[in-house]
């Protein structure tokens, strides 16, 4: 009897003993999703009113302001699809890394051309993404090789217009997210999900690519190897906001994975305690631009921070994809 009734059991699909996809997809779209992006756009259009009143690099009010943008974005930026994808939308607000260093010469021929599109924001779109966005403005707010470059009055209009085409990708993500909301949440015939499933899986994934970026890219990248840290690539090292992207990014995660676990408070616990142990490695750094990475001691603590995030990803593979039905079985970051 029991032979038959373990048979049985395996030929139930593992999805038919997870939760009821809607109210975790009702949920995580209203509370977690919706409220990022709106606080992202009235960021951003605090940011324009500034840039337009003063925009003088060294400016405490801009710069509060950039860097309320910028946290609004980095607590967001693990929701990449749907809106955030139209239009690269993503890559126009955040273009890092920037392996080839393609940033600070776009902005340099810019500069040294005086380009027209400052004054028309459409034009300005048309730009190269490598010339826009958060970390195009990091460059002329924080880096000293631009403060001679050019004209004053020509930075400050493409200061000016860098903050307005932020805002303007920002507001079109906030926008298209009132349609999009409906395609997450009911899927079916007019929606990019077939079920409830496929849209559980891209939240899922979101969590895992989310974690990945963080520890290989974020943290990673300035690691580089034992023999050959890389501190000049910490991503926004320039304004030292590298430490706290990783807190802002985990803090956001975090909640992305109880809202997703909420139906199983035993891996809801374990993942909890997992995100508390990284998020508490990352606030006791004290190390803003990961410079410390080129002593052993700073390396240390980044590897331990890394591993951490490792081991929240692992929770999230072996115990709450396998929960929710969900294949882990892809490479997060290739979009598949």
């Amino acid at each position: 009897m029991r032979t038959t009734v373990f048979a049985t059991a395996l030929l139930i699909p593992l999805t038919a003993f997870a939760q009821d996809r809607g109210p975790i997809l009702l949920d995580v779209t209203e509370t977690h999703v919706l409220p990022r992006f709106a606080e992202l756009s009235e960021a951003t259009q605090a940011l324009v009113n500034t840039a337009q009143s003063d925009c003088v690099p060294s400016s405490t009010a801009l710069r509060k302001d950039y860097s309320t943008a910028f946290d609004a974005w980095i607590s967001a930026s693990h929701l990449r699809f749907g809106p955030s994808e139209t239009d690269d939308r993503a890559f126009a607000l955040a273009f890092w890394p920037d392996t080839k260093g393609f940033t600070p010469k776009t902005l340099s021929k810019l500069i040294t051309s005086e380009d027209a599109s400052v004054q028309d924001p459409d034009a300005f779109a048309e730009q190269s993404i490598a010339g826009r966005g958060f970390f195009a403005l990091e460059r002329l707010l924080y880096d000293p090789s631009f403060e001679e470059q050019g004209s004053a009055e020509y930075r400050c209009s493409l200061i000016q217009a860098i903050a307005a085409d932020i805002d303007r990708n920002a507001d079109a993500i906030n926008v298209d997210w009132q349609s999009y909301a409906p395609k997450l949440t009911q899927p079916g015939e007019d929606s990019p999900y077939r079920d409830g499933d496929e849209a559980m899986q891209e939240l899922y994934k979101a969590l895992l690519t989310g974690l990945q970026f963080t520890a290989d890219t974020r943290l990673g990248r300035p690691m580089g190897t034992f023999d050959k840290p890389r501190p000049n690539r910490a991503e926004a090292r320039r304004s030292e906001r590298s430490q706290r992207h990783v807190e802002l990014s985990l803090i956001a995660l975090r909640d992305l994975a109880a809202r997703l676990s909420f139906d199983h408070p035993e891996i809801a616990a374990d993942l909890d305690a997992a995100f508390s142990k990284s998020i508490d490695r990352v606030q006791s750094l004290e190390d803003p631009a990961f410079a410390d990475v080129a002593t052993p001691q700073g390396r240390f603590r980044l590897e331990a921070l890394q591993q951490s995030i490792n081991d929240i990803r692992q929770i999230a593979v072996t115990e709450l994809g396998p929960t929710l039905g969900i294949n882990a079985g892809f490479n997060s970051l290739d979009g598949d």
